[in-house]
């Protein structure tokens, strides 16, 4: 059975597709696992509305300006494939997945390493997050995230004052001690930077 030219040109983009992104799997380094980068992620979730719908503007704000018409075009691109076959849809939409995933990665200043199964773990503090932005309350969350700080500094604390009253007795408990104040001083400096929005503006600066 001879194929028609527009079915050859579709299979021709949708090969060109499967190509890239094994490329772009094999390059890629292995950071820590990020929200985005899981197929039931927000970013995937909207893509897969705005490929049902045809309508790019809700995947847009995942990306910088100058990134949207790499975007635009693969959308464009993508909508036209997954016409050919339910196996093409199910390629290209794959492939507008992940192209999607790593310009927004890419984005944000961090490595693109494919896509994660639906259900694959992530932060416990993403989840909390989440949680709150869906029902619309942030209470449990500051009650939880405001528990674990005060335990961790407490805990930071203690080791630091219990070090301290030992750091004068030799050389061996001198260093014990510094180590248990620097990593104590450090933890209440980066807390009080991310609470008053100091460690993005010093981001900032450090950028400019």
């Amino acid at each position: 059975m001879r194929r028609s030219n527009n079915d050859i040109r579709a299979w021709t983009v949708l090969l060109a597709f499967a190509v890239t992104t094994l490329i772009l799997l094999a390059a890629g380094p292995t950071p820590a696992l990020a929200h985005c980068d899981t197929v039931n992620g927000p970013v995937v979730t909207d893509a897969k509305k705005a490929l049902d719908s045809g309508d790019l503007t809700p995947i847009l704000k995942w990306v910088k300006t100058d990134a949207e018409p790499e975007i635009r075009a693969a959308f464009d691109r993508t909508l036209t494939v997954r016409k050919s076959s339910p196996a093409a849809r199910d390629l290209a939409d794959t492939w507008f997945f992940e192209t999607l995933v790593r310009v927004h990665r890419a984005g944000e200043g961090a490595p693109y390493t494919g896509l994660k199964p639906a259900g694959t773990d992530v932060e416990p503090g993403i989840e909390a997050a989440d949680r709150a932005l869906e029902s619309g309350s942030i209470d449990p969350l500051v009650k939880d995230l405001t528990a674990a700080i005060d335990a961790s500094v407490r805990d930071r604390f203690r080791r630091a004052a219990s070090a301290a009253r030992e750091k004068d007795t030799s050389v061996q408990a001198g260093r014990e001690y510094v180590e248990t104040y620097v990593q104590f001083i450090h933890y209440v400096e980066r807390l009080y930077q991310e609470a008053t929005g100091q460690a993005s503006e010093d981001h900032h600066h450090a950028e400019e």
